[in-house]
């Protein structure tokens, strides 16, 4: 399994494009396909938080990564085990946190849901962490 997808040139431009409404409307309680991942920086020690696109079941998060594995944000998720995501207007802890290809993530989407995620932020790496 690759884990370094680089962004086509249509993703991209719809990430920039789109990226000041996702940082305001994630996480909120009436924008469920969003949330925003806070995590400590593994270096730095900072808090920091990472608007994302997330599938939800009642065990899991299961997070796109159309900028690959190696981000640091997924490394710093990684590096300490668990992490909060601020889903549907509330903190929800999560740990376990693996990476997983899109065999293994398209279970997680609809039809048209996965049809969508796959055109518009494809991927070949998805973060599944565990909900607490």
């Amino acid at each position: 399994m690759s884990v370094s997808a680089a962004p086509n040139t249509t993703s991209w431009r719809l990430a920039r494009a789109t990226a000041p409404a996702v940082r305001v409307l994630a996480g909120r309680r009436f924008f469920p396909l969003w949330a925003v991942v806070q995590h400590r920086g593994r270096v730095s020690g900072r808090e920091l938080s990472v608007p994302v696109a997330v599938t939800v079941t009642p065990e899991v998060f299961v997070i796109n990564l159309p900028w690959g594995a190696r981000t640091n944000w997924v490394r710093n998720v990684q590096a300490a085990g668990s992490c909060t995501l601020r889903w549907k207007g509330r903190p929800h802890p999560a740990d376990q946190p693996r990476i997983i290809d899109a065999t293994a993530a398209r279970p997680y989407y609809s039809r048209p849901v996965w049809a969508i995620a796959r055109t518009l932020f494809p991927a070949d790496a998805w973060l599944v962490l565990r909900r607490i």
